[in-house]
């Protein structure tokens, strides 16, 4: 069964073109590593809540926009022999393919997918 992993983050909107980058670079070693989908969407229409919201969970600031991403796995077990090989890769080193964003303030999560149409 496939397996979802899930992201937000805020990232500075004059960064929208180095975080398209980043994400690209980064997409490319995902899908060497056994993803199936690599999905990286820019906010174009996050609504402000008054007790929750994209933009409160990740504490965004006025200058920033809120990116909504997933990986899409063939498997969680797909995915679990995987993250140790992504977090080794030097591709993905912060030296070599740099955050354009505050890593601390990204949310994220694995999901078993319930239904899919």
């Amino acid at each position: 069964m496939t397996y979802v992993d899930g992201f937000v983050a805020a990232v500075p909107t004059a960064n929208r073109e180095k975080f398209r980058k980043h994400a690209e670079d980064a997409a490319v070693v995902f899908k060497e590593y056994g993803a199936l989908k690599v999905v990286e969407c820019w906010g174009d229409d996050v609504p402000e809540g008054k007790v929750t919201s994209f933009s409160m969970a990740v504490q965004r600031k006025p200058d920033e926009s809120v990116i909504f991403s997933w990986i899409l796995w063939p498997s969680k077990e797909v995915r679990n022999e995987a993250m140790p090989k992504l977090m080794e890769d030097p591709r993905l080193s912060p030296e070599t393919n740099p955050m354009p964003f505050d890593g601390k303030r990204v949310i994220f999560g694995g999901f078993e997918i319930l239904i899919e149409r």
